[in-house]
């Protein structure tokens, strides 16, 4: 099932269960989900593309929720995790940080890096491999401290 058709059915779920903040957050992804079928260098909308989208409206909200946070603003940083929490739910699962070191240190073997000058090259197999499964803040952070 498409996330496009999942997106929808659950849509109509939170209207029955009037489940406004899932109903919010998944109008979103919905809208999200139109405005790259209808840009004009869009391709088709691949599992991968998928997950790059929930990914980068978690990384907004994410933003948005340091702002608040910052400027004590509990009333709007409570909407963000909410928001947060259900885009999440359209994730793979997440990889812990010990399933995460060894797979950068597999990623680092296979290269063959051997230093932080190597590090682009072991972040750029590390993200392809690793889309959707860890973000790119922790990804690189374990891929510094493993070749530092």
């Amino acid at each position: 099932m498409s996330l496009e058709t999942k997106i929808a059915d659950d849509i109509k779920e939170a209207m029955k269960s009037k489940n406004q903040a899932a109903m919010r957050t998944l109008r979103a992804v919905k809208s999200a989900i139109l405005l790259h079928k209808t840009s004009g260098a869009a391709t088709d909308l691949t599992e991968q593309n998928e997950i790059k989208l929930i990914q980068k409206l978690i990384k907004q909200r994410q933003d948005s929720l340091d702002i608040y946070t910052k400027q004590n603003r509990e009333d709007l940083a409570v909407t963000e995790r909410e928001e947060i929490h259900i885009l999440g739910l359209y994730l793979p699962k997440q990889l812990s940080p010990e399933e995460l070191k060894s797979a950068i240190a597999a990623i680092i073997a296979d290269t063959g890096a051997t230093s932080v000058r190597d590090m682009g090259k072991v972040m750029g197999v590390a993200n392809q491999q690793l889309a959707g499964t860890a973000d790119g803040k922790s990804i690189s952070a374990m891929v510094k401290e493993l070749l530092g």
